[in-house]
């Protein structure tokens, strides 16, 4: 009997981290963003969120000529990654900024938001990219 408590209480065990494994793995997921469409967006950033696993960008403006201003959310990588793209900070970009980004947006239409690739700060044209990859190439 007590070997059986033993075997059950192992497998849960495995139950447990083999879920939690597929639960980190699915959160690093980037299928929600159109890899195969880059959008430009030009406006003013509203907020950027410095925070971990992922820092978010939040700019108020507009993807095409005659729409409205609307709130689009970003999503970059981590600080971290950030900091070794070159130019990040977590002060690298304030509520008020003037800029224009590029963006893979979400594959749900209805949503506003998107994996940030680059973004221009307007007022000293200093690029700042999202793109670790793109980043390390540059420098090969």
């Amino acid at each position: 009997m007590n070997r059986l408590l033993k075997t059950i209480g192992l497998l849960s065990v495995i139950g447990g981290f083999a879920a939690a494994i597929q639960g980190v793995a699915a959160h690093h997921s980037t299928t929600m963003f159109d890899h195969e469409k880059i959008l430009t967006i030009k406006g003013k950033v509203v907020e950027m969120r410095w925070v971990n696993p992922h820092v978010s960008l939040t700019i108020d403006g507009v993807v095409a000529d005659g729409q409205a201003p609307a709130a689009w959310i970003m999503e970059l990588t981590s600080p971290s990654n950030l900091v070794r793209a070159g130019g990040w900070s977590r002060n690298a970009l304030k509520a008020g900024d003037d800029v224009v980004a590029d963006f893979n947006p979400l594959r749900d239409a209805g949503k506003r938001g998107g994996a940030l690739r680059k973004v221009v700060l307007t007022a000293t044209g200093q690029v700042l990219n999202a793109n670790l990859r793109s980043s390390e190439g540059a420098a090969d």
